[in-house]
This record gives C-alpha cells, sequence and structure tokens, in this order.
C-alpha cells in the first residue's frame, strides 16, 4: 500500500469515527422533549440546573402550557428523592436589586404558556441532599389547583444547553 492509500485510508477511518462519536454523544444527551400531558395543561421540558457542591439550594425549571378554557394554578410542588422541600420563588428586580421571594401559587391563564426560567419564576430546591450533576434525572411533583399533581422527570441540564425562552413563551403576569 503507498502512501497515497495509506491517506486516503487514514481519512475514511477517522470520518467514520467522528461520526460514530457524534451519533454516541447525541444517544446519551438527556431528551428535550420530555412533554407531559396533564388535562389541558401540557408540562414541557422539565428541567434544572448543576448546583454548587455544598450550596443547600437549586432551582428547577419548566414551561407549562394551559391549553384549556378554564384558568388552573401551580399551588405546589415536591422532588422528595433529592430535596427536603420545594418552594415556588420569582425573582423581581426591584430597583438596580434583585429580589427572590416565596409565592402562595402560579397562576396558569387559559390559552398561555408560563415559563418557570432562571430570573424570574421557578422551582426553588430546598434542603438538596447531594449536589445536582448534569445528566442526573429526578422525579418532580407539581401539583395544580385544577389538574391535581402530576409526575415529570426532570434532567439536570448543562448550563450552556438549556434552552431560553422563546418568543411564543409568555411570562406569568406580573
Amino acid at each position: 500500500m503507498n502512501s497515497m492509500q495509506n491517506r486516503s485510508l487514514f481519512r475514511a477511518l477517522r470520518t467514520r469515527v467522528a461520526t460514530a462519536c457524534a451519533f454516541a454523544a447525541f444517544a446519551a444527551a438527556p431528551a428535550w422533549a420530555h412533554d407531559v400531558t396533564a388535562g389541558s395543561l401540557l408540562i414541557s421540558h422539565p428541567h434544572a440546573r448543576p448546583s454548587v457542591p455544598g450550596q443547600p439550594t437549586g432551582a428547577a425549571y419548566v414551561a407549562i402550557t394551559n391549553r384549556g378554557a378554564a384558568a388552573d394554578r401551580l399551588v405546589g410542588a415536591s422532588a422528595a428523592s433529592i430535596a427536603d422541600h420545594v418552594e415556588l420563588h420569582e425573582m423581581r428586580r426591584d430597583g438596580d436589586v434583585m429580589r427572590m421571594r416565596e409565592v402562595e401559587a402560579i397562576e396558569l391563564p387559559p390559552g398561555r404558556t408560563v415559563t418557570l426560567e432562571p430570573g424570574g419564576l421557578h422551582l426553588m430546591l430546598v434542603g438538596l441532599k447531594a449536589p445536582l450533576a448534569v445528566g442526573q434525572r429526578f422525579e418532580l411533583t407539581l401539583t395544580f389547583r385544577r389538574a391535581g399533581r402530576v409526575q415529570v422527570d426532570a434532567f439536570v441540564d448543562p448550563v450552556a444547553e438549556m434552552p431560553m425562552q422563546h418568543s411564543s413563551h409568555a411570562s406569568a403576569p406580573r
């Protein structure tokens, strides 16, 4: 085999290895489309960010679309396998300061999507039992006034890969 054939064979092998690696990475990536329907609610992409070791809290996020004619409310949440309890929170700018506070419920108006995301409404995971790590999956139970209790799988996503709010998503009324 001459050097030209060796180079050609090497390039073909390199391409096949790169393709196999890309496929393996794609197959191992967390599922983006893990939506759950509960009555008229569509619960999309429940996820969390990795937490800092030693930090007793974390945050989880989700988009909830109310496809029905009646309003609903998110009134609670739990994630017993990873946290002591979960609180509904909002962050709000007060002058030059961002303030976070617990809220009793999150309104879900009919025909709207409410997105829980960094810097806004979110689920505060309090009393983490261990740091949240990329690739980890945990059960998250959401409690709605009308739709009742809904269990979803949440994934801990790398920060760089977490989806941003899309223009088609409306933020919750403030």
